[in-house]
């Protein structure tokens, strides 16, 4: 780490009705255009068995702006509908090496509303930022300097389901260093009850913060049901049910920021176990819960900023008996209740269950280092770990 990121930095700001309108218009605009350009080099590949590349769709986007029902593409800058060019070249190349899905058509309810903009479409001059085809610069509100002498390389407009507008811009920090080296080295794992226990026997609490706000979301459902479809007391409705979705959201955020740099911080080496979210969500009884906690936010949290700061995190192979293992002599204990939180292992040594999962986390993230990543102790037979990892979190619920 040389000291010097790329990264972006968001804003919230308040358009004023004639931006907002344009942006809107360029949203769809964007959406419209990703959409056409996914069905054509679908439609290509399925009839003709062709690839249709980057380049192809520029010309098909200059084509469908001569035509009469697509004229409106020239109503807006012409640099955010290249991106998205670009943006859905990107996911057909996730798509070839395996890495994601097949791309899917953007939609006006569920997909995320953004621009992006590259230099020659905006203009940037002492901290004011001026879109294409727009005259005023945008109100943004400074929660935070930008880096010294940092100069924008491309501008992302969104607009959340919310109705909160946020401006990001994508610039070099050189104001990241790595921080001093330490000797400290902590395992975690992860729970509901509590929402982390460290190897240390620290345990961090689980705010619920989608429970604590679950009267106020069902409420908020509740009177978006009784709204006329298509009517504006149902848009009103519906903004103020995402109102609280984006508080939930936020203020997780922000206590899973809070709690990653805390303990990349304060430790040289973090250990994590490799839990398959997006398997475990699949279930019913736990998927709610599971959301809630936020794992998968922590670890691309924990991951980056380790990464900023010159750490190391580890992952532990997801079938490794962390709670059955004494973490004193090693021993397998045969059966683990659910309801068993304190146990005695056949060498005399009494264990916290969550605490000795932490334990033994660490340990096998230390061998990890020594002896390579395929290392697996002690594993179970396919798919019985995973099952007990979720009666353990269905208990905690």
């Amino acid at each position: 780490m040389n000291g010097q990121v790329r990264r972006a930095f968001r804003y919230r700001f308040y358009p004023t009705k004639a931006q907002a309108a344009e942006l809107s218009r360029t949203f769809g605009c964007v959406r419209k255009v990703y959409n056409l350009a996914l069905q054509a080099r679908t439609e290509a590949w399925k009839q003709y068995g062709e690839r249709v590349g980057y380049e192809a769709t520029s010309a098909l986007l200059t084509a469908w702006k001569r035509t009469d029902h697509l004229a409106f593409l020239r109503e807006v800058s012409s640099v955010p509908l290249q991106q998205a060019l670009r943006h859905l070249q990107n996911a057909f190349t996730r798509f070839f090496i395996g890495s994601a899905r097949y791309p899917r058509f953007k939609s006006l309810k569920k997909s995320r509303a953004s621009a992006e903009y590259t230099r020659s479409a905006f203009r940037w001059h002492d901290g004011r930022l001026s879109l294409a085809k727009m005259a005023e610069p945008l109100d943004i509100r400074w929660s935070r300097p930008l880096p010294e002498r940092a100069t924008p390389s491309t501008v992302t407009v969104s607009r959340d389901k919310a109705g909160r507008w946020f401006v990001s811009l994508f610039c070099e920090d050189s104001g990241v260093q790595p921080l001093p080296a330490t000797k400290a080295v902590v395992g975690i794992d992860a729970g509901l009850d509590h929402l982390l226990v460290l190897s240390t026997g620290e345990k961090i609490g689980n705010p619920r913060h989608e429970r604590r706000d679950r009267q106020r979301l069902a409420k908020a459902q509740r009177a978006l049901c009784r709204k006329q479809n298509g009517s504006s007391n149902r848009d009103k409705a519906r903004v103020k049910g995402a109102r609280v979705h984006a508080r939930i959201s936020d203020r997780r955020a922000d206590y899973l920021h809070k709690i990653s740099t805390r303990l990349v911080r304060e430790n040289q080496t973090l250990v994590i176990e490799d839990l398959a979210v997006s398997n475990m969500v699949r279930n019913r009884r736990l998927a709610r819960a599971i959301s809630d906690a936020g794992w998968r936010q922590f670890r691309h949290q924990l991951e980056y900023k380790a990464q900023w700061y010159g750490r190391e995190v580890i992952t532990v192979d997801r079938w490794f008996p962390s709670s059955k293992l004494c973490s004193i002599c090693g021993a397998l204990a045969a059966e683990m209740p659910l309801h068993t939180r304190v146990w005695t292992c056949v060498c005399g040594a009494t264990h916290d269950r969550d605490v000795n999962a932490a334990r033994n986390i660490l340990a096998a993230g230390l061998a990890v280092t020594v002896c390579g990543v395929g290392v697996r102790p002690q594993r179970n037979p396919p798919g019985r770990q995973s099952a007990t990892k979720q009666k353990t979190l269905r208990r905690e619920l």
